[in-house]
């Protein structure tokens, strides 16, 4: 197994703090509450294309994030593949990307996942079940992350990506277990810790509306 280059996760780290400083105005909140060290899964809403490098230049510990195959083309693939991050297949069992993430978790990194899969209403409202077995298999506590901003309607320099020197709110909330203490994996475990999971990060992204007056 080669696990993700926890040095190359570190270089991207540097790239998206310079990226999303110059482009963007992000404030970031609760960072404190991300565990200094050891294993952690960040559980990110997915409502722009940029959330992935936002969280990686705010966040306070370089992340692996769990990234859809389909980004991975012509020279992007390299450079991904060089800063850490993880290709999976969202079509099938990817086993691949499952044991390059679990890699990331033994070896006490950062996972960044959008338990919604893909880009959608970022609300939370559709949790898919990998983010519970990763937390169960491997101890990891859970950090909601709620990505708030980017909606103004002007200044679209590229029309996919927010306004340019718009503001982002970025809260950090608390981690959390989401396993019933008895370590299972079963299917039944997995879709219980999975509905808990749903229940934190909907009232953590209420919250974090609330903390940041959006």
């Amino acid at each position: 197994m080669t696990v993700p280059s926890a040095r190359g996760a570190a270089v991207g780290r540097a790239i998206g703090i310079g990226l999303m400083n110059t482009l963007w105005r992000p404030r970031v909140l609760g960072a404190w509450q991300v565990p200094a060290t050891g294993p952690v899964i960040l559980a990110v809403n997915h409502a722009h294309n940029i959330d992935g490098p936002m969280l990686m230049g705010t966040a306070p510990r370089p992340v692996h994030f769990l990234i859809k195959k389909e980004a991975f083309v012509g020279p992007l693939n390299p450079f991904l593949t060089g800063i850490g991050q993880v290709k999976v297949d969202r079509a099938s069992t990817d086993r691949a990307a499952v044991t390059n993430a679990l890699g990331v978790l033994e070896q006490g990194g950062v996972l960044g996942i959008f338990p919604e899969g893909t880009r959608a209403g970022g609300d939370f409202t559709s949790i898919r079940a990998g983010l519970a077995y990763f937390a169960v298999r491997t101890g990891a506590p859970i950090v909601p992350v709620a990505v708030l901003g980017g909606s103004e309607r002007g200044g679209r320099l590229i029309p996919a990506l927010p306004p340019l020197r718009s503001r982002f709110d970025i809260v950090f909330g608390e981690p959390f277990d989401p396993g019933d203490g008895s370590g299972r994996r079963t299917r039944r475990a997995l879709d219980e810790a999975t509905v808990r999971i749903q229940e934190r990060l909907t009232a953590h992204l209420g919250n974090a509306r609330r903390l940041s007056g959006r």
